[in-house]
């Protein structure tokens, strides 16, 4: 999910996808533009303001509609501010974070309380989905990746000993600590994290006074209020093989989106190893390419797009059309496209 595509992010897309084939870390973005301002006066009283910056492993582009360029500029420092903060809380690529904390230790005591949320809406969502949304996938997601980086595809024992760490049950709180109940668990919340930093930086925004604005977090959008001249948002559903048109434009006010596919973090070159992976199975779905889902908030489209694309599309849409106010739209292995009963035609 993004806006149409220029140079800028053509140039996130390469590092993106070579991150995906090489696990390149965090250093690998001195290789890109860290940052990028743009500002445009509309008539007389309107400024569109955007801001783009690396963030959370991609690009983060903030727009803002103001009639202040330096109120606006000012609020977006505040958000991105707000979003390296929550990202070193909720990361599980440091050993120091909270997380990292959490992994290496089977217990982290005294949890920050946005940890504390993030994994409680998270076994929640692993609840409704029936398992399919499970964050204790990590142990798999290493496996893939170790493995793979050493040209080695996963046994089919090995994977079902990885899958004994697996299992959200697994998961206790006692007094504010969060504790795992076997050794060697690790969780990840890169299926929901980058969705519920999305939506904080926006209330960030919305509390400096920027009511109109859209956020995008490398196809985790968030929009608020309208556009320029008082438009609504536009959002273009990306094509997973780039070689169409997009496959669909929609409108946006006040709304979230978030999308998951085989080709956004990938370990091998068929796409048979990716990151989206099914807790129940050690394997990763192949029904779909992408799946895009529309939710309140950028948070619970972010869960539930990557639970539809485990549970593959039928499955996936039928639960979609049981959910308040979500749609989704997706996008199957072979290009044939489906979406749920009232997704915007």
């Amino acid at each position: 999910m993004k806006n149409p595509e220029t140079p800028f992010d053509q140039k996130r897309r390469s590092f993106l996808k070579l991150s995906g084939l090489l696990g390149l870390g965090a250093a690998s973005a001195a290789l890109l533009p860290a940052e990028k301002a743009e500002a445009f006066l509309f008539g007389r009283k309107e400024y569109k303001v955007t801001k783009t910056r690396l963030a959370m492993g991609t690009f983060v582009a903030m727009t803002a509609i103001h009639p202040s360029r330096d109120e606006a500029e000012e609020a977006i420092g505040l958000a991105f501010e707000e979003i390296d903060r929550l990202n070193t809380m909720l990361t599980h690529y440091e050993k120091t974070s909270p997380i990292g904390s959490l992994n290496g230790g089977g217990k982290l005591e005294a949890a920050p309380q946005e940890v504390l949320e993030l994994v409680a809406r998270s076994l929640y969502y692993n609840r409704e989905t029936g398992g399919a949304f499970d964050i204790t996938v990590k142990p798999l997601v290493d496996l893939y990746k170790n493995s793979l980086a050493v040209d080695h595809i996963p046994t089919e024992a090995e994977i079902n000993q990885t899958l004994k760490l697996v299992g959200s049950e697994n998961i206790h709180f006692q007094s504010g600590s969060l504790l795992f109940g076997k050794s060697e668990m690790a969780i990840t919340l890169d299926g929901i994290a980058k969705g519920y930093i999305v939506d904080r930086a926006s209330e960030v925004l919305r509390a400096g006074g920027v009511a109109n604005h859209l956020i995008n977090a490398g196809g985790d959008i968030r929009t608020s209020g309208k556009a320029a001249g008082g438009k609504a948002w536009t959002v273009a559903i990306q094509d997973p093989a780039k070689t169409k048109e997009y496959p669909d434009i929609i409108t946006m006010q006040d709304g979230a989106i978030a999308t998951s596919g085989n080709y956004e973090i990938y370990y091998d070159k068929e796409k048979l190893f990716h990151h989206i992976i099914n807790s129940r199975t050690g394997h990763s779905p192949q029904l779909a390419s992408s799946v895009t889902v529309v939710a309140p908030t950028v948070m619970d489209a972010d869960a539930l797009a990557t639970s539809v694309f485990v549970m593959e599309p039928v499955a996936g849409i039928q639960f979609i059309n049981r959910q308040a106010d979500c749609e989704c739209f997706v996008i199957g292995k072979d290009g044939d496209v489906k979406h749920s009963a009232g997704w915007q035609v």
